[in-house]
């Protein structure tokens, strides 16, 4: 839960330093996924005892949950920074960076992605009807 508010308080300071970002609106896309991320971490922290995981699961969910919410925050603020937008075309307004800038924050997108689809699989198996977690 540390790490949910850490996040949360990332997620409000740049929401602070929108103004200086060069992609403002880039920016205000971090700033909302640092914030709602920051409260899924929490919320992650209070169903945690309801997991059935084994230990090796429960420590994959835990780094795939710290990276996929972090990163989340992290490429969409150096996006807003870098002013890259081939995957984030609203927010970019359709501005693209140049190649190097877009691979690097293209690769972090999708990688985090890959992250929380493989997160969610998880936790749905670790709240399964029938594993005794009163899942509903």
């Amino acid at each position: 839960m540390f790490g949910g508010i850490l996040l949360f308080l990332l997620g409000l300071l740049t929401g602070l330093a929108l103004p200086a970002l060069p992609y403002p609106r880039v920016g205000l896309s971090s700033h909302l996924t640092g914030v709602m991320n920051g409260m899924f971490l929490v919320l992650l922290g209070l169903i945690w005892g309801r997991l059935r995981l084994g230990p090796r699961a429960a420590t994959a969910a835990f780094g795939l949950a710290l990276y996929g919410t972090y990163a989340n925050w992290g490429f969409g603020l150096l996006a807003a920074m870098l002013g890259t937008g081939r995957l984030t075309p609203i927010a970019s307004a359709g501005r693209i960076g140049s190649a190097g800038r877009e691979a690097l924050v293209g690769a972090g997108l999708v990688s985090l992605v890959v992250v929380m689809v493989a997160l969610c699989a998880l936790l749905l198996w670790g709240l399964r009807p029938g594993s005794g977690s009163d899942a509903a």
